[in-house]
């Protein structure tokens, strides 16, 4: 009998979580081709604005949305991370504004490096997460792979008129965040294991918390433009509503919610890798107030996994839309930031 340990999930990837997206600056030079493609009618939302997920409509009553996200662990234990895995992917459904229906597994595992015990209890994880979203996993793919994979296919529907985009903002909405930022942080120290026991539940908390407001948000007509914050940091998806709405967004930072300790951890150094990479693809086109220094940017590019809702609505829906999200128990969602109309310099400002 083998009685080897096997190794910490966390040490066999080279990045973790939505920390391993590829820089935003090197992804627009590798897509900047495919908009040529043909686009069908019934196309309602593709790669054009970067947004969560496709949106294909079926009838005047339906239109399916279909995304995937997969990626290395973030965390070592087993469950957890086929927990936050899966939590992330179906994000994308109720980031535009639909109802997850079902789920295909995306499994990459290194069969030779782990337990068949470890890699079931991924996959028990994951199973987990879609029950709670009320969703079958109803099929899949597996390799053997170098650096374990997991994530899935999710496939929701939304009404054809509550489709909520990333690129419908409008200048004079305001925005909300559903919930506080430092994903990344805390995982930057729990790979050199200073985390503490208090920080990693927090943590856990966050990124296994499903994204449920979205339908309920995408029927309040004030909602203009919904998308989740995650790997690209808070700067990152915020320009993305300023660039398809040919906007300004300004922030707030003392409004942004943070999670406990996470000004702490970074601090004393617990950044990722990718908040740099983050900075580097899109630095040019954000302003910084004399009060952000280099720790409030080292946050604001934090790579967020399993991230918050970022809702653009008009003012008088702000009640409304906070109200949504406390229902589901977001009681972190705060008002961080506005829309302003298309100016000169910089499409991001945070002061």
């Amino acid at each position: 009998m083998n009685t080897t340990t096997p190794p910490r999930l966390t040490s066999l990837s080279h990045g973790g979580g939505c920390g391993c997206k590829i820089a935003p600056g090197v992804l627009s030079e590798i897509l900047k081709s495919t908009a040529a493609m043909p686009i069908p009618p019934q196309l309602l939302v593709g790669i054009e604005t970067a947004d969560d997920a496709a949106v294909y409509q079926l009838n005047d009553e339906q239109a399916l949305i279909a995304t995937t996200d997969f990626f290395m662990p973030i965390v070592d234990d087993p469950y957890d991370f086929g927990r936050i895995a899966a939590t992330n992917a179906i994000s994308d459904v109720y980031a535009m504004g639909g109802t997850p229906i079902m789920a295909l597994a995306l499994v990459g595992m290194p069969i030779n490096v782990l337990p068949a015990a470890t890699i079931g209890r991924i996959l028990e994880g994951g199973q987990s997460v879609c029950r709670e979203a009320g969703i079958p996993i109803a099929g899949g793919h597996t390799i053997d792979s170098v650096e374990p994979i997991y994530g899935l296919v999710a496939l929701g529907l939304v009404h054809p008129s509550r489709v909520r985009r990333n690129a419908d903002a409008r200048a004079g909405d305001r925005l909300v965040l559903g919930k506080p930022l430092g994903v990344g942080v805390y995982s930057a120290a729990l790979k050199k294991e200073q985390l503490d026991a208090e920080g990693y539940a927090h943590m856990i908390a966050n990124t296994t918390k499903l994204n449920t407001p979205g339908p309920a948000l995408a029927q309040l007509p004030g909602v203009h433009a919904l998308t989740d914050v995650t790997g690209f940091g808070l700067a990152g998806h915020a320009l993305e509503l300023a660039r398809g709405a040919n906007c300004r967004v300004k922030l707030d930072w003392s409004a942004v919610p943070l999670l406990p300790g996470v000004r702490e951890l970074a601090s004393q150094g617990f950044v990722t890798g990718a908040s740099g990479r983050n900075w580097q693809g899109y630095g040019s086109e954000v302003q910084l107030g004399a009060s952000v220094g280099e720790l409030e940017r080292a946050l604001l590019t934090d790579p967020q996994t399993s991230g918050g809702l970022l809702v653009s609505c008009d003012a008088a829906s702000v009640p409304d839309v906070l109200a949504v999200f406390r229902r589901h128990g977001f009681d972190d969602a705060a008002e961080i930031g506005e829309i302003l109309p298309a100016g000169q310099g910089a499409r991001l400002l945070v002061d």
